[in-house]
């Protein structure tokens, strides 16, 4: 038995309990659970409110016009013939005549309704023409991790003692099967995302997704689901006046209050953006939705945005670097990124540093290599695992220092079990996996007499 396997099966232990050990309930918003529709979180097989079987067999597009959220899906009923059409997307099962849709035409093609939330009456969503549209109620609570954790530090728990006891290899092999069995978990989210929404497009969303960093995660995802990439590359002298129109970065901007390069810079984005805006406004991504504070200057997301720019641009040497065998072409790629005015600005209204900046840093880099590239070349069914044992970690957060909190404490050898960045991926999975799921304060989590068991 391989150790994924083997950390499947001790996995398969733990007992999913009603409430987390740290139960702190989430107010998901409109958006973040639309971006968490059109990824495939929720699935694409679902029982309809009329107990029908329901199959999304294509999510469509992000609506540009006035009328439903997604268009040109297309849905199963009963395992019938395939309806195409839109799909939209609410928290309430009464929005649908709340905001009018009943009444308005743009939504006559709906072929499905997704809700979070029912009324207290049965409600049908029906069009103009008084045809029923099914029904989808879609449970939050559900979901794999959210698109951010802020989770508390916790106390050593009741696997410190025995870890602390075990021999360094044991505890490394635990972690190396948990991190193992995260990069499978990552190759089959790429493959449902590529079965989705074609392979291209799943690289490109999982690429800005990474770049969007803990805290912009949800609105770089946004953006290349409602931007796809094909789409960018075929007109690539406006790639980044949309990014950053979209991104609601080019509001009509006074020039003269701009220095100099700035506003060269500036006027050539608002040039070509301008002609497309009323086209693309429905798309824009919410102000809101952005976190532009509590980040280092150099992780702006407007930096992060010129990065994501410069891929899209450079598409084909991407896909070329992706198909070598090593990954020092990848890196490569990334590290040759580069911008008259990005490499020498943190935001679009900061003066120009005195040195020059990478526009995509080493960290990043390994980043992306973890929790992209590699992923990807291990759906393809390459040998990844080496690679990956060999990436340092650059990085902490949160989670990782609750996890290590959690299973190591004040254990000396702590610091020698996350200085990979697979030992930090198979602590995360652990951490997920057990102490997130056990409500009972460690004394009823099987992790610890499982563990011991490891050979």
């Amino acid at each position: 038995m391989s150790g994924p396997e083997r950390y499947a099966q001790l996995r398969a232990t733990a007992k999913i309990r009603e409430r987390p050990l740290f139960s702190h309930p989430r107010s998901f918003g409109e958006l973040e659970l639309q971006a968490r529709w059109f990824a495939g979180d929720f699935g694409n097989a679902f029982t309809g409110t009329q107990g029908e079987a329901v199959e999304v067999v294509q999510f469509g597009t992000w609506n540009r016009e006035a009328g439903p959220d997604f268009s040109d899906a297309a849905v199963r009923i009963e395992g019938g013939e395939i309806v195409r059409g839109s799909i939209e997307f609410d928290l309430t099962d009464q929005s649908w005549e709340a905001h009018g849709h009943a009444t308005n035409p743009a939504f006559d093609d709906t072929v499905l309704h997704v809700f979070v939330e029912a009324g207290g009456r049965d409600f049908f969503t029906r069009t103009t023409r008084h045809r029923q549209v099914p029904q989808v109620r879609v449970d939050p609570a559900t979901l794999p991790a959210a698109f951010s954790l802020n989770l508390p530090l916790a106390r050593p728990g009741r696997c410190h003692a025995p870890l602390r006891g075990q021999p360094e290899e044991k505890i490394c092999s635990i972690l190396e099967a948990a991190a193992q069995f995260r990069l499978q978990r990552k190759a089959q989210r790429l493959q449902r995302l590529s079965e989705l929404h074609g392979k291209d497009e799943a690289l490109y969303q999982e690429l800005a997704a990474a770049l969007g960093y803990k805290q912009n995660k949800l609105a770089f995802t946004l953006l290349a689901q409602r931007m796809p990439g094909k789409l960018l590359r075929s007109r690539p002298n406006e790639i980044e006046a949309v990014l950053f129109g979209l991104a609601g970065f080019l509001a009509a901007p006074d020039l003269a209050t701009f220095a100099r390069g700035t506003r060269q810079y500036l006027r050539v984005l608002w040039d070509q953006w301008w002609p497309r805006r009323a086209e693309l406004e429905r798309l824009i991504v919410p102000p809101r939705t952005w976190r532009l504070s509590g980040t280092r200057p150099l992780n702006h997301p407007q930096r992060r945005l010129a990065a994501l720019a410069g891929i899209v641009t450079n598409w084909p040497g991407l896909t070329r670097s992706l198909g070598k065998d090593d990954l020092g072409p990848v890196r490569k790629f990334f590290r040759d990124l580069a911008h008259p005015f990005w490499n020498f600005h943190y935001t679009l209204t900061s003066g120009p540093t005195a040195a020059e900046m990478a526009l995509v840093g080493e960290t990043r880099i390994t980043e992306i290599l973890a929790n992209v590239i590699l992923p990807w070349r291990q759906w393809e069914e390459r040998a990844v695992w080496p690679d990956f044992a060999r990436l340092p970690a650059r990085l902490t957060n949160r989670r990782i220092e609750t996890g290590a909190a959690r299973l190591f404490g004040d254990d000396p050898r702590r610091p020698r079990f996350l200085r990979t960045v697979a030992q930090q991926q198979g602590l995360l999975q652990i951490y997920e996996d057990f102490c997130l799921q056990d409500e009972s304060d460690c004394a009823q989590c099987p992790f610890p007499e499982q563990m011991q068991k490891w050979s």
